[in-house]
């Protein structure tokens, strides 16, 4: 049996005993624009820090696409002008 990245999550949420649905491709483009924009390193980093100002505020899905945003809109700040038109470079 083939495994998903949505499997993944979802067993992940299971074992830490999380019920929030997860906006996998909104979070997986934030997490390119920072790697991309920023450093490779930062997104997962960053990822951490969303989920953890997000649980600060209350948590659930609405305090980490607020996080997320914020987050992104910073990134793209941060980047150099067309840098997450170009993916692979860092």
């Amino acid at each position: 049996m083939e495994r998903t990245l949505d499997d993944w999550i979802t067993e992940v949420k299971a074992d830490l005993g999380i019920d929030l649905d997860v906006d996998v491709r909104g979070l997986l483009d934030l997490a390119r624009v920072v790697a991309h924009g920023v450093a490779r390193p930062a997104a997962p980093l960053t990822a951490f820090l969303i989920g953890y100002a997000a649980a600060q505020r209350g948590g659930g899905a609405e305090a980490v696409a607020e996080a997320a945003r914020r987050t992104e809109a910073l990134a793209e700040r941060w980047a150099p002008p067309g840098a997450a038109d170009r993916p692979g470079e860092q």
